[in-house]
């Protein structure tokens, strides 16, 4: 960020070679700026981008260094670019495997946390019991004899479990039985069962759906500890039945998962899901490069961090593929973006088909812009390795999974993978909780976070200002990440988010 955008500037030029400015306030039609020729022509809202000097129709348009599109008419100095002159234009992307990786710099302090040692080596940060489901038919039976549970009250007799979390969706059936769908969603339910913020898991099925509860539990141990149920509720005689026999199976299960307590645990035993969402024209200046220097420095001190959204880093993959460890971690990551390609083109649809209105609104206009910012989540750790959708994450360090740009479901994926805790950093003001996953919700402006604080945990936006800066703020990022890994509650948790954001990716056709 050069001298135009310092102090409380009015506009700000994050890379010397951009040829456009990012305004910090609404700015109107006629305001001089330093640097421009003459004064605005037209207003320029907060977040936007403004010509810096002229664009001739059909050149390059340049943030953060990089490619963000192309001019689609002559743009003259000073004038608001958006949607209506600038598009996405030829780009090229040199992948350059491995020559931009960096170890981290060594710290100089061993931080930890306490969480909920499991009994396969991981750690949790939160102690849930889970009603998992094999289909949508069985979710009203799990949200019943979750609700059960809670009018009985003995969820009190163990202070040390967090609540009964019901994990319902809408799949399961009508569906192949063997095709990718089909494994995505095996995985991710999985995945869920060996969660370590879960101390005990119900699975209940239907029964005659697609994915059998007997091929869920056949291939191998869902819990390394055996705090481990399952059913059917045509097995067990229907609902009233299945409602009476969960609640009792449960209160066993809670007297196994009562004898968890937090101890201490490194800072390496941290898996953190990197997401944002409903972003603006500041995420990729504020809280996505703040989340990314936390990141680097827990990825320093041995921990693990996941960025995913596929779609979200469309155009800027050659950024993580210079940082791959190997050339085959570039090429898994390279290989997930032509899977993209091709699948929404099968499906009628285009990959660079974001930003969404909310992102616009907020300044964004292409998806390369968008995810030159998300990449920011980042940080600068070499990237150790790349993951299907739900994926058991078995490397140390910062990661990629490949999800969908849907909130829920990348963090369904992420959670899936063994993530413990979630870092979400938004614009216009994404709600939302992942039980049984804390998450903490990072503001990239200071007036959505003041409008929306009772669901903000960190306001960003005070880099703007220069009150702040990106280093202390991840400093500030990481110091939260620690506290609510030992249990400090989030702003989602005490909100009760969590309840409806367990979203599998379906693939495939519905049958």
């Amino acid at each position: 960020m050069d001298g135009q955008g310092s102090g409380r500037s009015p506009a700000l030029r994050l890379n010397p070679a951009d040829n456009v400015l990012i305004a910090l306030a609404d700015l109107p039609a006629g305001m001089e700026l330093p640097g421009l020729p003459c004064p605005l022509p037209g207003p320029v809202p907060r977040g936007h981008k403004i010509a810096a000097r002229a664009i001739a129709a059909g050149a390059r348009v340049i943030r953060y260094g990089q490619i963000i599109g192309a001019a689609t008419a002559d743009i003259a100095p000073g004038a608001h670019v958006h949607v209506h002159n600038l598009g996405m234009g030829p780009h090229e992307r040199d992948y350059a495997f491995g020559t931009d990786v960096r170890p981290l710099p060594a710290p100089g302090d061993a931080l930890g946390f306490l969480g909920y040692h499991r009994a396969d080596g991981r750690v949790g940060t939160r102690n849930y019991l889970g009603i998992l489901t094999s289909v949508n038919c069985s979710g009203s039976v799990a949200r019943f004899i979750a609700e059960a549970v809670e009018r009985e009250g003995w969820l009190a007799d163990f202070p040390n479990v967090d609540g009964v979390v019901p994990i319902v969706h809408g799949s399961g059936c009508g569906m192949s039985g063997s095709d990718e769908g089909y494994a995505t969603l095996y995985r991710t339910l999985q995945g869920w069962a060996r969660n370590p913020n879960f101390g005990g898991i119900l699975l209940v099925g239907l029964g005659c759906e697609v994915m059998q509860v007997p091929d869920l539990i056949g291939q191998g141990r869902m819990r390394a500890d055996g705090n481990f149920r399952y059913m059917t509720i045509q097995g067990t005689g229907g609902t009233r039945a299945t409602i009476a026999r969960g609640v009792a199976m449960l209160k066993e299960m809670a007297e196994v998962a009562n004898r968890a307590a937090r101890a201490p645990a490194p800072a390496s035993a941290l898996v953190v899901g990197l997401q944002c969402g409903g972003s603006d024209g500041y995420s990729g200046i504020t809280a996505n490069p703040a989340l990314g220097h936390a990141s680097d420095l827990l990825v320093a001190r041995g921990g693990t961090t996941i960025l995913s959204e596929t779609p979200e880093i469309y155009g800027a993959e050659h950024l993580l593929t210079r940082r791959a460890v190997s050339r085959d971690v570039g090429e898994r990551l390279v290989e997930r973006i032509r899977w993209w390609e091709d699948y929404t083109a099968r499906n009628g649809g285009e990959i660079n088909n974001n930003p969404s209105p909310g992102n616009k609104k907020g300044g964004l206009t292409t998806i390369l812009e968008k995810s030159l910012g998300a990449v920011a989540k980042g940080g600068t750790a070499p990237l150790a390795g790349v993951y299907r959708f739900a994926e058991p994450i078995a490397t140390r360090g910062f990661v990629f999974m490949d999800t969908p740009g849907y909130d829920p479901c990348s963090v369904t994926g992420q959670i899936a993978g063994g993530a413990t805790l979630i870092c979400f950093t938004t614009g216009r003001g994404s709600v939302s909780g992942y039980k049984p996953v804390p998450c903490i919700k990072l503001a990239t402006n200071s007036e959505m976070y003041a409008r929306m604080a009772d669901d903000m945990d960190i306001n960003c936006g005070d880099i703007l200002d220069g009150s702040a800066d990106i280093a202390g703020k991840g400093e500030a990022i990481l110091d939260l990440m620690l506290r609510v890994a030992s249990g400090e509650r989030t702003r989602s948790e005490a909100l009760g988010f969590g309840g409806a954001e367990f979203v599998p990716w379906q693939i495939g056709a519905v049958m």
